[in-house]
């Protein structure tokens, strides 16, 4: 099980963060590196901005943790909710939700990032990012390992 959880963190991880990174040059011309940078300070503060390369890597393996916790999470779970056998669309956008308010809601509060304000918008682009990235590679990473465990 850990090595399908993980190939299938590390696949959702770097989908999402290729996206985070995609949106935000798009959007605001932000570089890759200054995305990492403003991850890795929800821990480090404002300070992180000014490092060099190991920040960045460090926002990169903040970001990797969170994929791989909601990967087990679900990978976890799965077994035990015969409802989430059902339809991989419902659990992706579970997956997707559940990620988006635990980071909007728990993470960033946490954290050393001031919270930008509610903006309905912003909240639907990160969970359909979410649910594309995170959600439907966990959700068919799980069924495609469970499958091929019963038939096994």
């Amino acid at each position: 099980m850990w090595k399908q959880i993980l190939k299938t963190g590390l696949l959702a991880g770097t989908l999402d963060i290729v996206a985070a990174c995609t949106q935000a040059y798009v959007m605001r011309g932000t570089t890759p590196e200054t995305v990492l940078k403003f991850i890795a300070s929800g821990v480090l503060g404002s300070t992180a901005m000014k490092g060099g390369a190991e920040v960045a890597l460090l926002g990169l393996l903040f970001h990797l943790v969170i994929a791989f916790s909601c990967t087990i999470v679900f990978f976890l779970v799965y077994p035990k909710l015969k409802l989430l056998h059902k339809n991989i669309a419902l659990n992706s956008l579970l997956i997707a939700v559940i990620a988006w308010a635990v980071t909007t809601l728990i993470v960033i509060p946490l954290s050393k990032i001031n919270p930008a304000p509610f903006q309905l918008q912003r909240a639907v682009i990160a969970i359909l990012i979410l649910y594309v990235c995170i959600g439907l590679p966990v959700a068919i990473g799980a069924k495609f390992f469970y499958s091929k465990t019963v038939t096994a």
